[in-house]
């Protein structure tokens, strides 16, 4: 997490005796020397000769790290300690001071920096910002890095966990779409069983003439519009009902494969994030050990032999190694994190914009089924109006009378 602080191997004393006041050295973790001023927390990789109290100038070079991700970069050492790491992407790419790199930044502000182990680290809130991934877009994958709080006050909630409630809350809808579809059917069903029995009733069945032509015929119609809407009912199962459903289903499965594989990262990744803290602390318990051990050799207070501080001294480089194989372990687990996360919340994005595709289209099938069963009703009733259209009672009395009559008028006789 911190780079590896060993104290210089036997034989180097001499040389930390010989560095000016404030001046402390120490082993990069890749094993390169480098030098500490206590006092003002400047760091460099020349040996200071400056006048005392005056810190040595800086190397030239900076280096420039890759992109910072939940407080570590993807490649290095950590960008701040875990006391305030958070999971979060930066937005902008730039330059970092990192003592794991080719060589030590310059001298930073004080207020923007922060120092564990006489080592100095940039401020989270001062740290330059990662570019977006998609920055014409209001992408998944660019803006659900950090916690959010709860309204109530109570917690946070991780970005990935408030995209799995979008996508639960998605498949949710999609079911109650679906319910609803059902209920649709059901009344279509119910419709029909009601206008084929009524189609069947016998009330005002004896009227006669052109007339009673138009009334058969309305009762025919309810029947014929039964068998319209029985059609509807059916092809709203089959053609919108039972493809929602369908893919309800694949979109859960997809959802929750998404969701175990990052829940397995987190989970690794907070692991590994605790091996790297219980081993900063080891190494900062070492250093300290082996300090005072070498001070009261040099002032005589203790009857330590140089063995004894030999033995502090590998027990410190153990320490220091063990740091570095757990920051080693912690990138690689992040690094992964971060590529799954990326791949994950565009997956899940994928999905969501499927999702919103496929229930347009079946909507869009339900209003074309809606419109198709409007025009076949009508199509029931122009028989209706045609035969309305050709009612004629002085034909249809005609036609009465010519069948029922009993014979024609005759003038009465009188008597006088």
């Amino acid at each position: 997490m911190k780079p590896g602080m060993v104290p210089p191997p036997p034989g180097e004393e001499s040389q930390i005796i010989l560095l000016p006041p404030g001046w402390q050295s120490y082993l990069s973790p890749q094993g390169r020397r480098y030098y500490v001023n206590t006092t003002t927390n400047e760091t460099t990789w020349e040996r200071p000769s400056s006048p005392s109290g005056i810190p040595a100038s800086p190397g030239p070079h900076r280096s420039s790290l890759p992109p910072t991700v939940n407080g570590y970069h993807a490649a290095g050492t950590p960008a701040h300690p875990p006391e305030t790491a958070h999971m979060s992407v930066r937005k902008s790419t730039g330059d970092s001071q990192n003592l794991g790199s080719s060589s030590p930044g310059k001298k930073q502000n004080k207020e923007n920096t922060i120092t564990i182990n006489c080592v100095t680290f940039p401020h989270p809130d001062t740290m330059p910002e990662q570019q977006l991934l998609k920055p014409t877009e209001w992408s998944y994958c660019d803006y659900f890095w950090a916690d959010k709080k709860d309204p109530q006050g109570n917690g946070t909630m991780a970005g990935f966990e408030l995209l799995l409630q979008k996508q639960l809350k998605g498949k949710q809808m999609q079911k109650e779409m679906s319910e609803f579809i059902r209920e649709r059917i059901k009344i279509e069903e119910e419709y029909a069983k009601n206008l084929a029995k009524l189609s069947q009733n016998s009330l005002a069945a004896q009227e006669e003439g052109s007339l009673g032509e138009a009334w058969a015929q309305v009762k025919k119609s309810l029947a014929d519009e039964a068998e319209v809407h029985l059609k509807f009912s059916a092809k709203l199962h089959s053609e919108v009902e039972k493809p929602l459903m369908n893919f309800r289903e694949n979109f859960k499965k997809d959802m929750k494969k998404c969701e175990h594989h990052i829940t397995d990262l987190r989970k690794q990744l907070a692991s590994r994030h605790a091996a790297v803290e219980k081993a900063r602390k080891a190494l900062t318990e070492r250093q300290r050990d082996l300090e005072i051990k070498t001070q009261q050799l040099e002032i005589k207070l203790s009857n330590k032999t140089e063995e004894d501080i030999k033995k502090a001294r590998r027990k410190s480089t153990q320490a220091g190694d063990d740091l570095m194989r757990c920051v080693d372990l912690y990138n690689q687990a992040q690094s992964k994190w971060f590529e799954e996360m990326v791949t994950t919340t565009l997956e899940l994005e994928r999905l969501e914009a499927e999702r919103v595709e496929m229930i347009r289209q079946h909507l869009c099938q339900y209003t074309q089924l809606r419109h198709e069963t409007d025009m076949f009703n009508q199509s029931t009733v122009e028989p209706v109006d045609q035969l309305l259209r050709k009612v004629d009672p002085a034909k249809d009395r005609e036609l009465w009378v010519r069948e029922h009559k009993t014979g024609n008028i005759r003038p009465v006789d009188m008597e006088i």
